[in-house]
C-alpha cells in the first residue's frame, strides 16, 4: 500500500487562493453547521477551509477515487476533528449520497467539467440545502457585456481543446439554473478590484443569485468570480 504523502495531491492555485477565498467564505458561510465542498480535487482546501474555520464540520467529496484518497491522506496529516472522511459523490449524478448540509462550496469545477455536472450541482443544491442556505462557487467566468481578457480566452480554448464538454461558463446561463437575484452582494477584501454585477435570474431551483468579480494575481486569474447562491424558501 502506498503511504500518506504519497497518496497527496497537489494544486498550486490552492496556495494563491485559499487565503483570498476564506475572507469571501467568512460573509458568506453560516456561524456553525456543516459545509459540504464538491469537487474538492487535492483536499488542500478542504484542510485549508476546515483550520480556518473550526465551528464548520467540514464535508469533503469528489467523484475520483484517488482524488478522496489524496483528500483523507492531507487530512490525516492535518488531524483536524471538525474535518470528516471524504465521501464519493458525483455532482451530475440524478441521486447524491444522503447527507445533510448547511452551506455548498464548489471550487473550480464548472469549467473542468460537462455541463450536465452543473445543472446537477444546482439541482443538488435545490435538493440539500435549507432555505437561506449558501451555494458557493469560485472559478473563471464569462459575464456578458464584460470583456473578457485574453488569457481567458486562451484559457477556454485550451480547455475545449483538452474535451469539447468543458470551457469557461457564462454567468447568463448560470442565471437559468438559480432563482431570484439576492438583495445583497458578496464583496472581496478591499485589496482586490471588485465590480459586483447583480442578474436577472430564472429557474426551476429558486437560487437566488449574486457575483463579485475581480482581477487579481493573488487569486491567479484574470477573470474570476465569487459566486454566492442562497436557497429560496
Amino acid at each position: 500500500a502506498r503511504q500518506a504523502g504519497q497518496l497527496k495531491r497537489h494544486a498550486p492555485a490552492t496556495a494563491r487562493n485559499s487565503q483570498p477565498l476564506a475572507e469571501v467564505l467568512a460573509r458568506e458561510l453560516p456561524a456553525s453547521g456543516t459545509v459540504l465542498e464538491i469537487a474538492s480535487g487535492s483536499g488542500e482546501h478542504a484542510v485549508f477551509m476546515a483550520r480556518r474555520f473550526p465551528a464548520l464540520d467540514w464535508q469533503p467529496s469528489d467523484r475520483d477515487a484517488e482524488a478522496l484518497a489524496s483528500v483523507d491522506a492531507w487530512a490525516a496529516e492535518a488531524r483536524l476533528a471538525n474535518l470528516r472522511p471524504a465521501i464519493a459523490l458525483d455532482a451530475a449524478a440524478p441521486d447524491w449520497p444522503n447527507v445533510s448540509a448547511d452551506a455548498l462550496l464548489c471550487v473550480n469545477m464548472v469549467h473542468i467539467s460537462p455541463w450536465d455536472a452543473a445543472v446537477g450541482l444546482f439541482a443538488g443544491a435545490g435538493r440539500v440545502l435549507g432555505s437561506g442556505a449558501p451555494l458557493v462557487l469560485y472559478g473563471p467566468f464569462v459575464e456578458p457585456d464584460v470583456e473578457t481578457a485574453a488569457s481567458n480566452h486562451a484559457f477556454d480554448q485550451s480547455l475545449r481543446q483538452r474535451d469539447p464538454a468543458w470551457g469557461l461558463r457564462s454567468t447568463a446561463d448560470l442565471d437559468r439554473l438559480a432563482g431570484e437575484p439576492s438583495a445583497r452582494q458578496a464583496s472581496l477584501p478591499a485589496s482586490f478590484r471588485i465590480k459586483p454585477a447583480s442578474f436577472s435570474i430564472r429557474a426551476e431551483r429558486r437560487l437566488r443569485f449574486n457575483s463579485t468579480r475581480c482581477s487579481s494575481r493573488k487569486l491567479g486569474c484574470a477573470n474570476c468570480a465569487v459566486a454566492s447562491f442562497s436557497r429560496a424558501g
